[in-house]
């Protein structure tokens, strides 16, 4: 019933992953099939926060990836607005528990992709440059942007990591603590017969998997609701490296349902362009 109610309504929305979380007690916010990570493992994830007056608390809304002591990467449908004000957001980074500890850093600009309108028509990133510089912060770094040439196969060590729910139907329960994931990466053409496959070609003729997209999951380890924005990354020549930007999926962790990426090295061009135009 879900997966026909998200195809029914996939161009509404219903099947991104980044569903806001309505606060600190009562989060639909994550990695299904991961397990705990250890402090300082991934110091480029950030929490990225919204602020719900009824809680009068900034909650998690979605992740986020360090890729320059200024600037993270997030997904253009976590921000939701074009014209959105910075100060609506906010960033926790350095930590793996999600509430509690240091202050949170303000966002001085947003920037989303200009070719965006759905996460399941592509184009699904956007950059936000903080007030502060995070070079000197303890477990914090920015991850690695991968190269233009790169191509990353189902050969490559990669793993997703958020606060996103444990399950479709669950959310991540106290404390709160980051989640991680070994998944593979699936060919696209691969991914987008699955997809077909899975739906019973409802969606003839319509192109899902783009070519700005990325896929990969296992059945029973994904991202999930409250992961958005956040980093897949695989070990490349020893280093880790971000490949994708989790963006949208049917359910979460579904057998034929690979989640789906924004591919971070289609918009190397347009990264480069923005930090260097404003920093």
């Amino acid at each position: 019933m879900l997966i026909q109610l998200c195809l029914t309504l996939f161009f509404l929305g219903c099947s991104i992953a980044g569903t806001p979380a309505p606060g600190p007690e009562g989060v639909l916010m994550g990695i299904v099939g991961g397990h705990s990570a250890p402090q300082g493992k991934w110091p480029w994830q950030v929490s990225l926060r919204i602020y719900r007056y009824y809680w009068a608390f900034w909650v998690h809304n979605c992740g986020g990836s360090i890729i320059h002591p200024q600037w993270v990467l997030t997904a253009a449908h976590c921000i939701r607005e074009r014209d959105a004000d910075p100060s609506v957001f906010r960033i926790r980074v350095g930590e793996a528990y999600l509430y509690g500890g240091k202050e949170l850093l303000s966002v001085s600009r947003v920037i989303i992709h200009p070719d965006f309108v759905h996460a399941g028509l592509g184009s699904d990133v956007a950059l936000l440059q903080l007030a502060v510089s995070v070079q000197s912060f303890p477990n914090v770094k920015p991850v690695k942007l991968p190269s233009e040439s790169l191509e990353v196969t189902k050969k490559d060590v990669c793993w997703v990591t958020g606060w996103g729910a444990v399950s479709t139907h669950r959310s991540l329960p106290p404390p709160y603590r980051l989640q991680q994931v070994q998944v593979k990466i699936i060919d696209n053409s691969l991914c987008e017969e699955m997809y077909h496959n899975a739906t019973r070609h409802r969606n003839r003729g319509q192109k899902l998997i783009l070519k700005d997209m990325l896929c990969a999951g296992n059945q029973g380890q994904d991202s999930c609701y409250g992961d958005s924005g956040g980093p897949l990354v695989c070990n490349v020549t020893g280093s880790w490296t971000l490949v994708g930007v989790v963006s949208w999926g049917y359910g979460c962790a579904l057998r034929d349902f690979p989640g789906v990426y924004a591919r971070v090295q289609s918009f190397l061009p347009w990264i480069t362009q923005q930090m260097q135009r404003f920093s």
